[in-house]
């Protein structure tokens, strides 16, 4: 009888035995596709995960990411010990002893489930977790036809994880699948991998955790929302303790180490990851539309394009991310004073004005039609229903932009916060090294999370006097020499058709006195820019701005002498840039190169370069923006003294547009051409005063703020000194010292620098 009961078991045994063999082979190989594919060699020699792009500045700072998944792989010698030891102490102490399935913890597991009716945890090992993590055996594009039936499931998957286990062993050495699954994991807060997760918690490279941090993000692979430091607090402290727990018990940590290290509270530096935060959150936005476009214009080696939100692209730009510390701290300190001058101004009075300086009537009301909230609510109830006003004026709770704490939580209808944001101040700047066409610095506007719209390159809007260079241009490439004098009297445009053009000066007089032409450029006198558009014609006057890089349709019109037509602060920056680079003009760009995620170069970028003028007329182009600071009563001679000491050359032109809508100033010294625009969102806003609006006091003290930051940082090597002169000498003398006019010539013209730079 015993023998029987012994053959019994012995052929139960190797039935069961050669059962569990065929069934591990019918998975392996999916027979007849009753269990769907596991991954084949290729992809398990070269597994693939989404990985976040990354975008650098030139200084290899990390400006941002694009990604669905926010991950970044680290390697092995990237990790910190402590988290190490955490991780094996906790999810998988036999880690360095199994070859993939741990078939001691699964009998343990087996053995208090099954018949103890214990919670026991879970049996897989690291190698498992990382096939699931890597190959996504759960999911419905994984399963087979048997699939379909429940207990069954759930043994063919954990079949697929053991096989797909064990081929990983074979593959990989153990600090590799220990990396690979780091790497994989999710963490919660938008947080995929470890690098990433190290960087949202504590603000630190995955190297540096300490053990306290490392037991905290390890206690996150149970369950990422439920232990999670931000959200629940509570949770994840006694998580961190059972990890700290589990590291004692395994001696990676002493008794003493625990006591003192699990009463320790625990202290994030957490950051989500988003496109409104960090360093250039416009420009990379901005920056993401041309690289959409390139990964749809290139190809992979097997055919297909890449994947900007999942092939870890690393993007290098021209962006210094001091250069662009220092240009946002510039335009924050400013226009949050200027918007505060602009509230005492406007007072309880609504800012958007016609020219007679009336409100408009129904502005909100028709503002609000371009809003995609306004286009939502006509999808959903029509076009002319009672139901739109009615929720456009429904009050709910908000967070709004502020200057003073830079959100506030309040109470406001749609119409209450448009109302909010139309009352605010925009600006843009931008900042570009001539030589090579390279933006260095990028501000597009006072905050991103709250005012997406971009006021660098998609932003057009006239420029006012800043495009008089461009006339006087001109005027140099056609024999004009910068001493060449003009009265400043009326100038009469005839226009067939239509009437007369007659400008006025900014304070509405004239001094019918004779000036140079530099010195007209640099006090902004309208009249002799009048007079030199009459003799030149707009039509030579355009096609000069054209070739100098403006690319913006300009109306072949005389009022185009005091820039009428739109155009934006990039194009303007590169033309400016030509003055500067000797006449060659250089396309700005700002990519430098895109290298895949392995760092193998796909695209070196190169700027593209055209002869515009002669290096002598450029030198003289910068004569005349020179005398801005240099030139009695000039638009920039209120600039400090602490940015054009030591023999320091600079150029400068301010520009203001009718109604003091748009302030402008464009600055140049020989090694950076930039440029400031500040305005309403909507031309209808802006100062009641003329005076207060004007680009001198709104646009131009950002661009001081910005040189004196970039003159003080000695890591930038950016120094003060001349314009390089031409190897070759002039051909015309450009000291107009015996041009100038004696003082009292303006004795009855009411001058005011600060008021002139129309």
């Amino acid at each position: 009888m015993t023998q029987k009961i012994i053959k019994y078991i012995w052929i139960t045994f190797t039935v069961g035995l050669a059962g569990f063999i065929l069934f591990i082979w019918a998975v392996s190989g999916n027979f007849l596709g009753l269990f769907g594919e596991l991954p084949d060699f290729k992809a398990l020699e070269n597994p693939q995960s989404e990985q976040a792009s990354e975008l650098y500045s030139a200084d290899g700072v990390l400006l941002g990411n694009y990604f669905r998944e926010n991950r970044s792989p680290v390697t092995y010698n990237d990790l910190s010990p402590n988290l190490v030891h955490a991780l094996i102490a906790t999810e998988d102490v036999r880690f360095e002893k199994h070859s993939g399935i741990d078939f001691q913890s699964m009998g343990r597991v087996l053995f208090k489930s099954l018949i103890l009716r214990q919670s026991a945890g879970g049996g897989s090992t690291l190698s498992q977790q990382t096939a699931k993590n890597l190959f996504k055996l759960r999911t419905q594009e994984s399963q087979g036809l048997l699939s379909k039936i429940p207990g069954l499931k759930m043994l063919i998957i954990k079949t697929k994880e053991w096989i797909v286990a064990t081929r990983l062993e074979k593959s990989y050495t153990k600090n590799e699948i220990l990396t690979l699954y780091l790497n994989t994991s999710e963490f919660g807060s938008n947080a995929y991998g470890i690098k990433t997760a190290a960087k949202t918690f504590f603000k630190k490279e995955t190297n540096n955790l300490n053990i306290q941090e490392s037991a905290t993000l390890v206690g996150l692979f149970k369950a990422p929302s439920y232990y999670s430091p931000v959200y629940n607090p509570e949770n994840s402290l006694r998580r961190r303790n059972t990890v700290l727990g589990q590291m004692e018990k395994y001696e990676y940590l002493t008794k003493a180490e625990y006591d003192s290290i699990s009463k320790l509270p625990v202290e994030l530096d957490y950051r989500v990851d988003n496109q409104n935060q960090g360093s250039a959150t416009y420009f990379r936005e901005i920056i993401k539309a041309d690289l959409i476009k390139w990964t749809k214009e290139n190809l992979k080696s097997d055919g297909s394009t890449y994947d900007l939100f999942g092939d870890g692209l690393k993007i290098y730009t021209t962006i210094d991310s001091r250069m662009q510390r220092h240009a946002e701290e510039s335009v924050d300190e400013h226009m949050r004073e200027l918007q505060k001058k602009f509230e005492k101004e406007i007072g309880n009075r609504d800012p958007w004005i016609d020219n007679t300086g009336k409100v408009i009537p129904n502005f909100l009301e028709t503002a609000v039609k371009r809003t995609e909230t306004y286009r939502l609510l006509v999808n959903r109830y029509g076009q002319n229903s009672d139901s739109i006003q009615i929720k456009l004026n429904e009050k709910k709770k908000m967070r709004v932009f502020s200057w003073n704490r830079s959100e506030i939580d309040t109470l406001m209808s749609t119409m209450d916060s448009l109302r909010h944001y139309k009352k605010h101040l925009q600006a843009g700047f931008v900042s570009m090294d001539p030589e090579n066409g390279h933006i260095k610095a990028w501000v597009g506007g006072i905050n991103h999370k709250h005012f997406k719209y971009d006021h660098v390159k998609q932003g057009k809007r006239q420029p006012g006097s800043t495009f008089k260079p461009f006339v006087y241009a001109a005027a140099i490439e056609n024999g004009y020499s910068p001493c060449y004098t003009v009265m400043d009297q009326p100038v009469q445009v005839n226009i067939p058709g239509q009437p007369a053009w007659s400008p006025k000066n900014a304070d509405g007089k004239f001094s019918y006195t004779n000036m140079t032409i530099r010195r007209a450029m640099a006090q902004s006198v309208n009249s002799v820019t009048a007079y030199m558009m009459k003799k030149l014609s707009p039509k030579v006057v355009v096609e000069t701005a054209h070739r100098l890089g403006i690319t913006s349709d300009l109306e072949e019109v005389p009022a185009l002498a005091l820039g009428t037509s739109d155009v934006t602060i990039f194009e303007m920056v590169g033309a400016f840039g030509t003055f500067v680079n000797k006449g060659e003009h250089i396309v700005p760009f700002y990519i430098d190169r895109i290298e895949d995620k392995n760092g193998n170069v796909l695209q070196q970028f190169t700027p593209r370069k055209k002869p515009a003028m002669s290096e002598e007329h450029a030198y003289l182009m910068l004569y005349m923006l020179r005398g801005g600071f240099e030139e009695t009563r000039g638009t920039s001679q209120g600039v400090s003294r602490d940015i054009r000491d030591n023999g320091n050359e600079l150029g400068g032109k301010t520009g203001t547009t009718q109604n003091a809508s748009d302030g402008w100033y464009m600055g140049v010294s020989k090694d950076l051409v930039s440029g400031v625009w500040v305005g309403g969102d909507d031309r209808a806003i802006h100062f009641r005063s003329w005076i207060s609006g004007q680009g001198g006091q709104t646009a131009r003290p950002i661009w001081v703020k910005y040189m004196a930051k970039v003159y003080a940082d000695p890591a930038l090597n950016i120094t003060k000194g001349p314009f390089p002169r031409p190897e070759r000498p002039l051909s015309i003398e450009i000291n107009c010292d015996q041009y100038e006019m004696e003082s009292n010539q303006f004795s009855d013209f009411d001058f005011d620098p600060k008021k002139n730079d129309f």
